[in-house]
């Protein structure tokens, strides 16, 4: 093998080796069986037809890549907003080892996050030494301020009983009694990550707002002036939460950010190893209730917390992943509103530049046609902002989208002239999304990592917003959120606009005559 170690070859080149090649076409021949190639090639060339998209989008119990990831990875994005939290799932290590490795590479951190490790004798005879021995190992190995506690399939499946659980590894000194232990059911096979951030995020305020499951009195609401902010999952978490802090602290407003985890998932190498860094005091958590409202950035990430805010005595507002000029009006103006804070002048100015800039770019952006896919919030934001470009949206496709966010968007769009053409996709996946860019093609797809091989496919430059991405480096760094963050998204659009048109025309005498320098 031409592999050795004086001469380390990286494997984008290792197996095109003569080698490796002449092994893969032995695999071929031997062992895989395949059909001939004429034929394979003619079933490929089917599967780009209108018929095939009939036949595919006639399924009813196949999901092919869905557009999302269970509720267990939520819940553990949610508890890690938390000061001093430790996500303990009850369930499988496998499982967690997933959960872990989605959030580390996408941000670039490692995420903690401990299961209880239930096996077969967990799964027949249920898991409650399991949770006794696991709170136990947790509490005393990494020393959390608390422990948010969630499920998995297994424990679901099964029917343990969280909280009857939890007070009982307490009565068996896994931690002390006052220890605080949040907890969520956060069933896999039901909904998705947005469910179970929505799960946990609501458990977390139910124990501290209403009594810390039954050991203490429900707290009493004495209202305050002040405006909690919930995220929702948000892969660039780590730059909207920044980027919300610094607009609200130029309007002087009073607010906790609930389940800030943008330090979290941002710590720095200098020399001192944090397991734990910033997050939501549970001191803040705890006041929260007496705040006069909570505005969510994303109302599906929070379908059930809302309602149980608003239950006690806040006003809530529920916002759709805030991109753009509209949309980071509307958050700025109720702000505005529940607070009697000014917006400031330095906020009208951003607002300006970032008119300036899209009135700016608008040719190259005004009816170039987009798909876009992913998280229904995102979605939403970001077709939004594609109508203030001019741009045309004509796919808009969410796994864990439900018929009233597909009515939602396509409210939205009846109000533009840019929206007109445009197709509402709930409950579909990517292998849906493949037969629309065959049948009905569009210039550029928006989405995650996971549209690589769509681009690969059909040929549509893929533009990475949203989670997780995995084959770009720092995106969740910058805001997506407010007028800075449109200015963030507008300049990915366009390059890569410009990176498909140099593509386009670069062919010496052939394809060159627009090959420019100046765009």
């Amino acid at each position: 093998m031409p592999q050795n170690s004086k001469h380390v070859i990286d494997h984008f080149n290792l197996f095109r080796q003569p080698e490796y090649i002449e092994m893969f076409e032995n695999k071929k021949r031997e062992f895989e069986f395949m059909e001939p190639e004429d034929k394979v090639a003619a079933t490929r060339e089917w599967m780009k037809t209108e018929e095939y998209r009939d036949k595919n989008f006639a399924r009813e119990a196949l999901v092919i890549n869905p557009s999302k990831a269970c509720q267990p990875l939520g819940a553990v994005f949610a508890a890690l907003g938390f000061e001093g939290t430790l996500p303990l799932v009850h369930g499988s290590q496998g499982c967690v080892a997933y959960y872990r490795s989605h959030l580390s590479r996408h941000f670039k951190e490692p995420a903690s996050c401990v299961s209880s490790s239930m096996t077969e004798d967990a799964a027949v005879f249920g898991g409650l030494g399991n949770m006794i021995d696991g709170l136990a190992n947790a509490y005393n190995l990494y020393k959390p301020k608390m422990i948010a506690v969630s499920t998995t399939c297994m424990a679901e499946v099964i029917g343990d009983d969280l909280n009857a659980f939890i007070k009982t590894a307490k009565e068996r000194g896994s931690v002390p009694p006052d220890f605080e232990v949040p907890f969520a059911h956060t069933p896999a096979f039901v909904g998705s990550h947005i469910t179970g951030y929505d799960n946990m995020m609501r458990g977390v305020l139910q124990h501290f707002w209403d009594g810390k499951a039954g050991t203490e009195e429900p707290l009493a609401r004495e209202p305050r002036d002040s405006v909690n902010i919930i995220g929702g999952f948000d892969g660039f978490s780590v730059g909207n939460l920044r980027e919300v802090r610094r607009m609200l602290e130029l309007m002087n407003v009073d607010f906790t950010i609930l389940g800030d985890n943008s330090d979290v998932l941002d710590t720095p190498t200098d020399g001192e190893y944090r397991m734990f860094d910033g997050g939501t005091t549970q001191e803040q958590t705890t006041n929260a209730l007496h705040a006069k409202a909570t505005i969510s950035m994303q109302e599906f990430c929070t379908e059930k917390t809302l309602p149980f805010i608003a239950e006690h005595g806040q006003e809530v507002i529920a916002l759709n992943h805030p991109v753009g000029v509209g949309a980071t009006d509307g958050f700025l103006m109720a702000v505005s509103r529940i607070t009697g804070k000014p917006i400031p002048g330095a906020l009208e100015r951003e607002r300006g530049q970032l008119v300036d800039a899209i009135a700016d770019s608008s040719a190259h952006i005004h009816g170039k046609s987009f798909a876009i896919y992913g998280d229904p919030d995102l979605c939403l934001g970001l077709a939004g902002f594609l109508l203030e470009l001019g741009a045309e949206p004509k796919h808009i496709l969410s796994t864990n989208g439900s018929k009233a966010w597909a009515e939602k968007v396509e409210t939205m769009l009846s109000y533009s002239p840019f929206g007109q053409n445009c197709h509402v996709y709930p409950g579909k996946d990517l292998w849906h999304m493949r037969s629309l860019l065959f049948t009905d093609p569009v210039d550029f797809l928006i989405g995650n990592t996971y549209g690589k091989y769509l681009e690969r496919d059909t040929g549509t430059p893929l533009i990475r917003i949203g989670f997780p991405v995995f084959d770009r480096h720092h995106h969740h760094r910058y805001p997506v959120w407010g007028y800075q963050g449109a200015l963030n998204v507008l300049v990915w659009i366009l390059n890569k606009i410009f990176d498909d048109m140099d593509r386009n025309t670069i062919v010496p005498s052939k394809t060159d005559y627009s090959f420019d320098i100046i765009r």
